[in-house]
């Protein structure tokens, strides 16, 4: 891949737009636009800092029964890569209030006929 195809201003931003959404939706637990921004697939992965979800069934699922309150956190250290007009790596850590953890969130991001989409995500906590 050329360097020029790295980080073209145009996809950075549309990437930056669907990753700020998925936050928005994420701590006011919007699990329409959630499902929405994750590729509707049995290959989707999601591995969480306590669950390791295969397929969106098991994503939905997990979305559902997941409690719905103290979701606010703070962004750090987010930084955006994107690869050619379909492929993107987010990553980012985060804080809680009243919490001491760093936690740690990576997705893969591929531009599909429907959008931009996650198809792999990662969430860990540092202790």
């Amino acid at each position: 891949m050329k360097s020029e195809e790295i980080n073209r201003p145009t996809i950075v931003a549309e990437v930056t737009a669907a990753f700020y959404r998925y936050e928005q939706a994420l701590v006011s637990n919007d699990t329409a636009v959630l499902d929405e921004l994750f590729w509707h697939d049995e290959r989707t992965v999601r591995l969480g800092a306590g669950e390791n979800l295969y397929g969106i069934e098991a994503i939905r699922a997990f979305r559902a029964a997941r409690p719905s309150a103290g979701l606010d956190r703070q962004l750090r250290n987010t930084v955006i890569t994107t690869f050619g007009e379909d492929y993107a790596v987010c990553s980012t850590e985060f804080t809680r209030v009243g919490s001491d953890k760093i936690g740690r969130q990576q997705q893969s991001w591929v531009k599909l006929p429907v959008g931009w989409r996650i198809v792999a995500a990662q969430v860990s906590l540092m202790n």
